[in-house]
């Protein structure tokens, strides 16, 4: 099968499969304040990964390309939105188009539609220095985030099964990239164990990942003749992995993705200590079903309402909202307690 009509797949698998509410997120709850003395005019979502500073902290995570007309005009739609909303935007892999210069188009469309916005690269933990640098100048990317995924690779019927040495390649191409460098999950979570090492690269952010969003376990399942069931359940949430990371990150910033849904799940990812939020499951099917009106409509709503549960908090900046307390319960709460976390630092601060 070729690259382009695996690409196709996963986008048709990733809409019909959907997205569970597994993320832990609704283990979360903000502690009210009555008294905020605060005003919605006066909220600053502003926020610095590294030496990126982004207008909002909510990003548009690897959707995405090689996928021909189709995969294009879905990253051509996102970057515009992006670009309407002062939003950071990640590319999919880009190892389709650097095997194959004629897919090229599906990913440079997000920098001519999005010529002043910051945009990532993407390629998988196999990728070189030099086809780092391809992928970097492809799309005149501010940055690259390096994707992790082991578990989507063996459930897929063609998928690598080597996985050494992906650890020094990363150190490589975070010292020669030339652009900041992000770490990511591709939806099974990071424990604070794999987030230590991946900062001992010098990666300038990790990108969690967690478990909740989109099930590339599922996705894959669907295109074998016999299903590997051991990994769909297969993780760590999203608001575990987002502690996790944060205990051990050290200088880097901790990004939040997978499962979220909404303005609350982006504040509670933020609020646990991510830096930003990424969306990209939810954001893909609005597109896909209400198009680019819709899209448009879904992430000036998104914003709005972030900027009011920031206002119900008190809290005027992303700064203030990574310390207002909460409440933990659940699988989130047990999970934290088993690996040692005191949970009640967060309902106390």
């Amino acid at each position: 099968m070729s690259r382009a009509k695996r690409k196709l797949d996963h986008i048709n698998h990733a809409l019909s499969t959907g997205q569970s509410r597994q993320s832990g997120f609704d283990d979360v709850t903000f502690v009210h304040n009555s008294l905020p003395d605060s005003t919605v005019e006066d909220i600053d979502i502003s926020v610095n990964i590294g030496e990126l500073a982004l207008s909002s902290p909510i990003f548009i995570n690897a959707m995405t390309g090689g996928g021909g007309s189709k995969t294009e005009a879905i990253n051509k739609a996102l970057s515009e939105a992006a670009a309407q909303f002062g939003m950071a935007i990640a590319v999919g892999s880009q190892m389709a188009a650097i095997r194959d210069n004629d897919e090229r188009p599906s990913y440079e469309i997000v920098r001519k539609s999005n010529p002043n916005g910051i945009i990532l690269a993407n390629l998988g933990s196999e990728a070189t220095v030099d086809q780092a640098k391809q992928a970097i100048d492809m799309i005149e990317a501010n940055a690259i985030q390096i994707h992790l995924n082991v578990i989507q690779e063996l459930v897929m019927p063609e998928g690598d099964r080597d996985f050494r040495g992906a650890l020094k390649r990363i150190e490589q191409i975070v010292h020669h990239a030339g652009v900041p460098v992000i770490v990511k999950e591709t939806g099974f979570g990071m424990s604070a164990e794999t987030a230590a090492k991946i900062i001992g690269t010098g990666a300038t952010a990790i990108d969690v990942g967690g478990y909740g969003g989109t099930n590339f376990s599922q996705i894959e399942n669907e295109r074998r003749s016999r299903a590997l069931h051991a990994f769909n359940n297969w993780g760590i949430p999203t608001s575990v992995s987002i502690v996790e990371g944060s205990a051990s990150a050290g200088n880097a910033s901790i990004l939040g993705s997978g499962g979220i849904q909404d303005a609350l799940d982006a504040a509670k990812a933020i609020a646990l200590g991510a830096s930003a939020a990424g969306m990209a499951g939810s954001l893909l099917s609005v597109l896909t079903e209400k198009g680019e009106d819709g899209l448009y409509e879904e992430l000036s709503l998104l914003h709005e309402e972030f900027k009011w549960i920031m206002c119900a908090l008190g809290a005027s900046t992303i700064h203030d909202l990574q310390n207002v307390p909460l409440i933990l319960s659940g699988t989130t709460h047990h999970w934290l307690s088993e690996r040692g976390y005191h949970t009640s630092a967060f309902s106390r601060r």
